[in-house]
Formats: structure tokens, C-alpha cells, sequence
């Protein structure tokens, strides 16, 4: 997409949409405007639809670009064009993102960040299952082996996962599951994972809940995945320096240690054309063993 003037009109299918400001720097160490912003959200759409639509999303929107002032948007902002799905919960109207229209209707509004709900509009229970990994310090060289160790405990429980770096600091651990769990079970196991873990290895993992107290270690963050809460989506991009993007790993990546910052804007797509949506590989998981196990 290329602009000169201060707005822009876009025909998205079939509906109409005014783009301001569409030289705006969002990232300008980089050289990324929001027109370049736009078209990368467009590329990105068949992926990162399939894990927003159905949901209640939380953007977060950096009106002058990734480094300034930003605030979380769970309620739609007035006005919302007829073609935006609403989806009410407790008093909130949250955007159901289910289209490149409305995708780039937020993305001109400067929502630099999708994060979903772990469960779909009118449900209760979880659509799949994460855990977060998550680093106490800014720099953290030993990320990626935790996320292998907790990967490699997954696998001893006959569990498959796809680690996908957060865009920000950490990684999560995404797993797909097989409809009918609740979230407090895939919290008990989760719990077990993450008591294994802190037990085998003390001087990485901790599942200390205050940052304060946590000294250097990795937090594995069993907690986060509840009714009501959100994380990064896959493929979501990140108000970092680095233009980040969550991006789903192959373990035999994650083993070679690479920099979260490695998976950007300027790199995604160029990966998901060679290998395509790496959590769609996974079938949904059965958790019934783990679970019968933990009730023994």
C-alpha cells in the first residue's frame, strides 16, 4: 500500500474504509509506517484470523507508534463501522476479529497487539491450552532451554506442543486440545508440570507469583490460562523495538537457542510460506491419562 495524502480510502471486501495518517511512522527506527503496518497485517490475516475469530479481543493501541503512550481497548471504540462484529460479555463490547475488514479497520486505529480470550464467544470452556514461560530479567539467554525442558516433559505425558515465542521476552507453550476440558483441570495439570519442573531444575524455574521474588529465575506461568484472561495471539505483532511477531517454533529451532527477536515483522512471512501454520500440524490433544492420574 502506498500513500501520500493524510487519508486514504481502502476497499476492503466490500466495505469502505478511511485510512489517516497512513505515513505515520509505528516503528521508525525501522522505517515501518502504517500503510507498511497495514499491508502486513493484510499477509497475515488467513493466520491470525483463525486464532481471533470467535473470541473476545483485548487490542492495545500506540497512537503515536510502538515506543509512545499506549492503552489496552476492550470495549470497541465509537464508531464501529456496520461490518465489525460485537461480542458482549459482563457489560463489555468486545470486537469479535473475524475479518480483514475489521482487522484493518483496528489496525488503522494503531492496535499494535491481538490478544483473545481463551475461550470462544458464548462458552465457557478453554479452546486450547497454554503455558507461559516467562523471564524474570529482560535478557534472558536461557529462555529457550526452558521451554525445551518443559516441552520435553510434555512429551514423557505423551502431550504434543508447539513453543511459540510471545513477541515480547518469553515463550508459551501451545497446545492443541480436544473439546471438553475445563480450565480448572488444564490448571491441575499445568500445576504438576510446573511443581515437576521448579523440583528437577530450582536455579531456573520458579512459580513464584511476585516478580520482586523471584530473583533470576524463569516463571512458569500455569495461572494465566483461565476464564476472563488473555495472552498474545499466534502471530500477533508486538509494540517491541524489533517489530516482533508471536511466532509458532519447531522444537528442533528452539534447540538451536534463536533470539525472539529473529521473528518479525520484516522475517513472518517469508517463514509462513515455507512452513505454514506449525500449530495446525498438532492434533488435539487427549488429556484424559495425565488427568486420571492426577485424581489417583
Amino acid at each position: 500500500m502506498a500513500f501520500k495524502a493524510e487519508k486514504a480510502t481502502l476497499l476492503v471486501e466490500g466495505n469502505e474504509l478511511t485510512i489517516t495518517n497512513p505515513n505515520k511512522p509505528l516503528w521508525p527506527d525501522l522505517g515501518i509506517t502504517k500503510a507498511d503496518y497495514l499491508t502486513k497485517l493484510s499477509e497475515l490475516s488467513p493466520y491470525l484470523l483463525r486464532y481471533c475469530r470467535n473470541r473476545h479481543l483485548t487490542t492495545i493501541r500506540f497512537p503515536h507508534g510502538y515506543d509512545d503512550k499506549s492503552f489496552y481497548q476492550k470495549n470497541a471504540p465509537d464508531p464501529v463501522p456496520s461490518f465489525v462484529k460485537l461480542a458482549p460479555l459482563d457489560g463489555i463490547n468486545y470486537v469479535n476479529l473475524d475479518s480483514l475488514s475489521t482487522l484493518m479497520w483496528l489496525g488503522n486505529l494503531t492496535c499494535l497487539e491481538f490478544h483473545p480470550s481463551f475461550h470462544y464467544i458464548g462458552e465457557t470452556l478453554p479452546a486450547e491450552w497454554l503455558i507461559d514461560i516467562d523471564p524474570t530479567l529482560e535478557e534472558e539467554p536461557r529462555i529457550m532451554e526452558a521451554a525445551l525442558i518443559i516441552g520435553e516433559v510434555l512429551d514423557s505425558l505423551r502431550i504434543q506442543s508447539v513453543p511459540k515465542t510471545s513477541g515480547a521476552t518469553g515463550v508459551q507453550i501451545y497446545i492443541p486440545i480436544q473439546p471438553g476440558y475445563t480450565f480448572e483441570e488444564l490448571r491441575r495439570v499445568g500445576q504438576f508440570i510446573a511443581a515437576y519442573a521448579v523440583n528437577m531444575h530450582p536455579k531456573l524455574f520458579t512459580i513464584e507469583r511476585f516478580k520482586k521474588n523471584r530473583g533470576d529465575k524463569i516463571y512458569i506461568d500455569y495461572l494465566q490460562h483461565w476464564y476472563g484472561k488473555t495472552l498474545s495471539a499466534p502471530y500477533t505483532p508486538r509494540a517491541k523495538k524489533d517489530a516482533t511477531v508471536s511466532t509458532p517454533l519447531l522444537w528442533k529451532e528452539v534447540e538451536l537457542h534463536p533470539s525472539p527477536r529473529e521473528f518479525n515483522q520484516l522475517t513472518i512471512m517469508n517463514r509462513l510460506r515455507t512452513y505454514g501454520d506449525l500449530i495446525d500440524r498438532v492434533s488435539p490433544q487427549n488429556l484424559d491419562a495425565i488427568l486420571a492420574k492426577l485424581k489417583e
